[in-house]
């Protein structure tokens, strides 16, 4: 089992959820976030003042998913998210040692 968490640009997070409903992903964790990159921020004008904006909006997808839906989900979130311009995001991959669900005590991919 994998936990595949992406990062990405917030307006893009319906594309990508429709991207991975059709690979076959039944379920996901989304957090709204801030944070940086390469992008560093950028300066907005409110009120004739201007000021720096230093960590951006961005959401956080967290799939808990079978080894064999990696590549599959892995592909859809890249094609789905991406813009071509900086700040589009990341995704990280890391195992799970165990997974169990509360509500019937499942374990292991049953519980996903």
């Amino acid at each position: 089992m994998k936990l595949v968490t992406a990062v990405i640009k917030p307006f893009k997070l319906d594309d990508v959820r429709a991207a991975l409903s059709e690979v076959g992903v039944q379920g996901m964790t989304v957090t709204e976030v801030k944070g940086f990159g390469r992008q560093k921020g950028h300066t907005e004008l409110y009120r004739g003042a201007e000021y720096v904006v230093d960590f951006l909006p961005k959401v956080k997808l967290e799939l808990a998913i079978d080894d064999s839906m990696v590549e599959q989900s892995v592909e859809a979130i890249t094609k789905a998210a991406q813009t071509g311009k900086i700040g589009d995001g990341k995704i990280f991959i890391t195992n799970l040692e165990e997974i169990i669900r509360i509500r019937t005590g499942e374990t292991g991919s049953d519980a996903v």
